[in-house]
């Protein structure tokens, strides 16, 4: 049996084989990348592994998911997406020491957005927002 392609000769994945993902990225599309970038760099931990103009990618040295920032309206986006921004995203983080993140948060002076609770099913949570209105959670579990 000769092995599934596309109609230009790719060789098709098998069914059943996963794919090998070796990162996980978040691509954001917000109005001011700069404001975004710095927010996440002196906040959150993040460095900047790459730049250009309207781009940003921030990266840890931990297992926390790296994130791509775009400007809205960039052409290096399908047109049907350079318009769209980050809204109605939770972008979620679990944690040790919960209530010290809070804490330090709050001194730096970043708003907390919906203050720190715990959820009946053991969840403890709270969000701080970015500039662009990407909303940040710190989750730890009870």
């Amino acid at each position: 049996m000769y092995p599934r392609t596309t109609f230009i000769g790719i060789p098709l994945p098998l069914r059943g084989v996963p794919i090998d993902i070796t990162t996980s990225t978040v691509s954001l599309t917000v109005d001011d990348v700069a404001a975004s970038r710095d927010f996440l760099t002196a906040h959150f931990g993040y460095t900047q592994a790459a730049a250009a103009d309207g781009f940003a990618k921030l990266t840890r040295e931990d297992a926390a998911v790296d994130i791509v920032l775009l400007r809205r309206g960039t052409e290096a986006l399908p047109a049907e997406q350079r318009d769209q921004r980050a809204g109605g995203l939770i972008l979620a983080f679990t944690v040790s020491d919960l209530a010290d993140h809070a804490e330090r948060l709050h001194r730096a002076g970043v708003p907390l957005t919906m203050p720190l609770r715990e959820e009946p099913w053991g969840e403890r949570l709270f969000q701080v927002t970015d500039p662009n209105g990407v909303v940040l959670q710190l989750v730890e579990w009870v």
